[in-house]
């Protein structure tokens, strides 16, 4: 993976990966203190002077998807998967700090009221559907499960009738389009909660990557629509209203700014969700663009893994056929180990 003749530096001596796994408060002023000097001692330049822009998406690096016991932990095939990523994916920033021009982490962000979650559905019973149920169209439209009456007030103003009308909508898109089934989720990534916030390592090795090359990181938050899932930065799974309407919109100025690295560099959670998704959508834009961009955009794939629910459900295959399609399409499998250059 050739991009920029900066040499790999060593890794600070505070970082663990011991410490990968915890929530802590990241020591800013000491840490921003050793940033400097670590420039200084290095001869890290600011990140303006770069010949070549290159970009690191991170995808959902949250505790609510890569710290064991939060809400929807991304075990993978290890059952620690998201841990091991991210103690390499720390290693990564810190190694090619010289290299990397801007870090753009996207931060799933959810409230209580949303599709995807289990307040939104009732079944004959009353009761709300477990975590990790799939909402067929069929079962929709034979009211096996119906909208709770009860979040229309939050939703639609207490029009009962537009929310059910637009969920009908929403799963029947979801089949057209060949999508995932509607998943419902346990409430993970919560506006406010811990949940939502970058894991601690990961914080640390970001914001010293800013302070170091004066980079400002450019956060991008998604999946606050309650009408819509967002498992794409890039775009929600479904745009529009039963009426025709916009009920959201494609992350344009994003997609742009992506498009405009010299070399675009991209890791997160879960590889076979949000990750898969919103390399979907890119390659659909550079489709549309030139498919040669496609060359310049590398997938860090020894830090992802897949959504793994053991006993439940396993979503490696449909992982690694993206992939592999993203593959053939010009992009490029790469690990965190492999030089720069």
């Amino acid at each position: 993976m050739t991009m920029q003749n900066v040499k790999q530096l060593p890794i600070p001596d505070f970082f663990s990966s011991e410490k990968v796994k915890n929530v802590y408060r990241v020591p800013y002023q000491q840490r921003a203190a050793e940033a400097e000097l670590w420039a200084e001692k290095h001869d890290i330049q600011p990140a303006a002077t770069d010949r070549k822009r290159v970009g690191l998406l991170l995808i959902d690096v949250q505790n609510t998807f890569c710290i064991p016991d939060f809400e929807l932990f991304v075990g993978g095939a290890s059952g620690m998967g998201a841990v091991e990523d991210n103690a390499r994916l720390c290693e990564f920033i810190y190694r090619n700090l010289g290299s990397i021009t801007e870090i753009i982490p996207t931060m799933d962000s959810h409230t209580a009221m949303q599709i995807f979650h289990p307040i939104f559905w009732l079944d004959e019973a009353g009761e709300h559907p477990k975590p990790a149920t799939m909402i067929s169209l069929s079962e929709v439209e034979q009211n096996v499960w119906k909208v709770n009456p009860d979040v229309a007030d939050s939703l639609t103003n207490g029009n009962l009738n537009q929310l059910e009308q637009h969920a009908l909508h929403y799963v029947q898109q979801l089949s057209n389009d060949g999508k995932y089934p509607l998943t419902i989720w346990p409430y993970h990534s919560m506006l406010g909660g811990i949940g939502h916030a970058l894991v601690s390592a990961v914080e640390e090795a970001v914001f010293f990557h800013s302070i170091a090359r004066k980079s400002q990181t450019n956060f991008e938050l998604k999946g606050s629509n309650p009408l819509t899932e967002n498992y794409s930065v890039l775009s929600p799974e479904v745009l529009d209203s039963v009426e025709g309407k916009f009920i959201a919109q494609k992350n344009v100025n994003l997609i742009q700014k992506l498009l405009d690295f010299d070399a675009l560099i991209i890791a997160g959670q879960a590889k076979s969700h949000c990750v898969a998704w919103t390399i979907d959508n890119l390659l659909t834009e550079i489709k549309n663009i030139d498919l040669s961009l496609a060359n310049k955009i590398y997938l860090l794939e020894d830090c992802m893994s897949p959504v793994v629910i053991p006993g439940i459900i396993d979503f490696t295959s449909q992982a690694e056929e993206a992939f592999a399609r993203f593959a053939e399409a010009g992009m490029n499998l790469t690990k965190s180990v492999d030089d720069l250059g």
